[in-house]
């Protein structure tokens, strides 16, 4: 089934999949978030890009901001996360409560509210492939947490039994 606007509806069952792919990625980030010392937030193997806790803490951001407008809501956290959290101390709760937020919106996406056409960016797009933009985001972003896990010696949380 299409919406008018040519993109597909997702039934329950493929929103409940791109739910737990929401799950698995929010979970390995947030080991990620826990596992690494302070230190480590604060490295980066170039200068041209973010470090660990920048990662973490634009992560965080983009929950709400993916989120909010899947929902067809203003962003309940329109704060620019990447400028105010910075320790550990400060980002792993940031990260907790923006995945909370955020997996609180893939529960409650129905398949008919999935196929609801939002802005996103000045663009037109079904609220579940919002969603699906999201983990996406989620996935890019965690490997590149991985990365830099592995550059320093560490097992990722993916890879750990």
């Amino acid at each position: 089934m299409t919406t008018n606007a040519g993109q597909f509806q997702l039934t329950e069952e493929q929103l409940q999949i791109q739910e737990m792919a929401q799950r698995f990625t929010a979970a390995n980030i947030t080991r990620t978030a826990e596992q690494l010392g302070e230190d480590l937030y604060a490295y980066r193997p170039t200068a041209e890009v973010r470090t660990v806790g920048e990662l973490l803490a634009h992560i965080a951001n983009a929950q709400y901001t993916f989120c909010a407008a899947a929902a067809g809501e203003a962003n309940p956290n329109p704060e620019a996360l990447e400028e105010t959290l910075a320790t550990k101390a400060e980002i792993v709760p940031g990260l907790a409560a923006a995945f909370a937020y955020c997996t609180g919106v893939y529960e409650a996406m129905t398949d008919v509210e999935g196929a609801e056409v939002r802005d996103f960016f000045g663009q037109q797009m079904a609220a579940s492939g919002i969603l699906a933009f999201n983990t996406a985001h989620n996935y890019e972003h965690y490997g590149n947490l991985v990365t830099y896990m592995r550059m320093n010696g560490i097992v990722p949380p993916s890879s750990q039994e």
